[in-house]
């Protein structure tokens, strides 16, 4: 099905004409059947010539229920904007004109009602002139009777047309369903109804209110029961949860949104050209004088021109908001309440509190944030607007000033993720990760340089140097020669001071011609190995410690093990030493070493033996 919504002045025959065109009676209060004109929103549906099923969101036109229009046109993707042949262009014609091009609606018919009771001629001029400067350059113009039935069944021809271009709604969007009415079913619940602009509910469906996770218990659509609705579509949720819902709150995929009461937003101004139309050369209209400055020009050229206290919209949602300029159009507003948004998200800022003669929608605002920053520097306003200057009017890959987000976390945004992550779940921009890599490597740098004797720098120390999340990303940042030992980022094949290094590869080759003559401790001086040296060395894996002040190349257990498995078993003291071509001094806590690994076992006193071999064993 597709979802078109009325626009226009009040009592220029929004109703009446959807009325014609679908044979229902979209006034549902007594009131407003008696009063003879809509105060709550309307709804009713048609079958098109193509057989594509149109329902009708039909919007009040008075001036005091503008809040309502804005909760009719908010999630609806085109317009039929209605103008009376006998009155032209009026405040309200204005005023729903610029909420449409603050809302970014680009989809339209210029419908002129009333061809019967005067030449639709001037009217359908003057509108097209108004409709092209709104950004509706591009919407057909018919002229019709609602009263007399004239034109009707081109007007569906032309709905048909309309609704074939719309783009294609994206059936797996996260759902944000605005509630624009709320009631309760005996037997069944509370019922909620909306306009699904994207995405897919089902019976069973588990979606998210601000009080909690509700489930979907029934659908209908154009009061049909179904087991499923994609949008774009007029339907009922028949929900099971705590807490009743109210009008202006959102049925939402978990985890699909960024509920927020913070957004960083880019202001477009609209409305600059009010009254140019107004009168039109062919006068005749109600408004049809020149507009007061104030009136052509409501929201100014930047974010300072806004009062700091606004109404903003979106769906059906109606929120009181501070507004703080950051700079050029950049604004930041505070929302009186949490909305779950997207980046690209449009919200329509209004000054109630205006006179009714003005233009009381002052400007679209674009989500640029849904979780921006907070300032506490001097000049971090002005920073911040420069930085967001040149972002994306729609959501991007990775939004400005969060180059690194889980893949959720974008999600939630309105970001699809591009590439491949870098570490688990995580996604960076591509410079930003190169300048991290960067970082690390000078980190290491500075921090072996102030500690000489330590292996490397812990991984965690990496991790709050660099403000990363997670100790994971700290680990995809190293790079050769750079490596990841036992928790530390160490640099080199043995991670040890340059002097250090250099030391130990002497001893090293000393000890490759005898390698069970451990050096005593007067060669190790000599060296420049002391014990804070040779701790560090044995830390990286450089040297062997077989007991205090013997010290042996890395492998000596495995060799010596080896050695012994070729003497008679049983084997003593004196026989291992001669086998190994060392000293007792070495010799005997070395088999002592060997006979807690279990390579050598006591037989009594004085013999050891090997036991039974195994492989990697003597």
């Amino acid at each position: 099905m597709h979802v078109v919504a009325t626009a226009g002045h009040v009592d220029h025959g929004k109703s009446t004409l959807v009325r014609a065109l679908t044979g229902m009676e979209p006034d549902r209060l007594a009131e407003e059947r008696r009063r003879g004109l809509t105060i709550e929103l309307g709804y009713a549906w048609t079958a098109l010539p193509s057989g594509e099923r149109l329902a009708f969101v039909d919007v009040p036109g008075h001036e005091r229920f503008l809040g309502t229009m804005l909760a009719g046109v908010g999630a609806v993707p085109a317009v039929m904007f209605v103008v009376a042949a006998d009155e032209g262009w009026m405040p309200q014609s204005e005023e729903h004109l610029v909420a449409l091009e603050a809302l970014g609606v680009r989809h339209g018919l210029l419908v002129v009602t009333r061809c019967d009771l005067a030449d639709p001629g001037p009217a359908a001029d003057q509108a097209r002139a108004r409709l092209a400067a709104g950004g509706l350059g591009g919407a057909g113009t018919l002229a019709v009777s609602g009263r007399t039935g004239q034109g009707l069944g081109e007007l569906l021809r032309a709905l048909d047309r309309l609704v074939a271009a719309l783009p294609a709604a994206d059936p797996r969007a996260p759902v944000r369903l605005w509630i624009d009415r709320v009631f309760s079913v005996r037997g069944s619940g509370t019922v909620v109804t909306g306009t699904l602009p994207a995405g897919t509910i089902a019976v069973g469906d588990e979606l998210a209110l601000p009080g909690g996770p509700v489930r979907v218990r029934g659908l209908e659509c154009l009061k049909e029961p179904l087991a499923s609705v994609t949008g774009v579509a007029r339907v009922a949720v028949n929900l099971r949860g705590q807490g009743l819902p109210g009008r202006g709150e959102a049925l939402v995929t978990p985890g699909g949104w960024t509920c927020t009461n913070l957004v960083d937003v880019r202001i477009s101004p609209v409305g600059a050209a009010v009254g140019a139309g107004a009168g039109g050369a062919a006068g005749g209209g109600r408004w049809g004088r020149e507009a007061p400055a104030r009136e052509r020009g409501p929201a100014g050229r930047d974010g300072a021109d806004l009062p700091r206290r606004l109404t903003a919209h979106i769906g059906s949602a109606a929120v009181v908001c501070a507004v703080r300029p950051l700079g050029g159009r950049i604004v930041r507003l505070r929302l009186a309440r949490p909305l779950p948004l997207h980046l690209g998200d449009v919200l329509l800022l209004r000054d109630p509190g205006r006179d009714r003669s003005e233009v009381r929608v002052l400007a679209g605002a674009s989500v640029l944030d849904v979780r921006p920053p907070a300032l506490r520097r001097r000049g971090a306003a002005r920073e911040r607007a420069a930085r967001l200057a040149g972002a994306p009017p729609d959501a991007a890959a990775l939004p400005v000033g969060h180059p690194l987000l889980r893949a959720g976390e974008l999600l939630a945004m309105g970001c699809v993720p591009a590439g491949r992550p870098v570490c688990g779940d995580w996604h960076a921009d591509p410079a930003h990760w190169s300048a991290l890599g960067e970082r690390l490597a000078e980190a290491v740098r500075r921090y072996a340089a102030g500690h000489p004797l330590e292996p490397g720098m812990p991984v965690e120390a990496a991790r709050h140097g660099l403000g990363l999340p997670d100790r994971r990303l700290v680990a995809a940042l190293v790079r050769p020669p750079l490596a990841v030992v036992d928790g530390r980022i160490v640099s080199g094949p043995a991670g040890l001071p340059a002097p250090v290094a250099r030391a130990v590869e002497r001893l090293r080759a000393e000890l490759a011609a005898r390698p069970f003559r451990a050096p005593e401790a007067g060669r190790l001086a000599e060296l420049g190995l002391g014990p804070r040296e040779l701790a560090a060395a044995v830390r990286a894996g450089a040297l062997f410690r077989v007991a205090d002040g013997i010290l042996l190349a890395p492998g000596a257990e495995t060799r010596a093990a080896e050695l012994l498995a070729r003497l008679p078993q049983p084997f003593t003291v004196s026989q291992a030493r001669q086998a190994l071509d060392t000293s007792r001094r070495v010799a005997v806590p070395l088999l002592e070493h060997l006979d807690r690994r279990g390579l050598t076992e006591r037989v009594d006193e004085v013999h050891r033996r090997c036991p039974a071999p195994h492989p990697g064993r003597c």
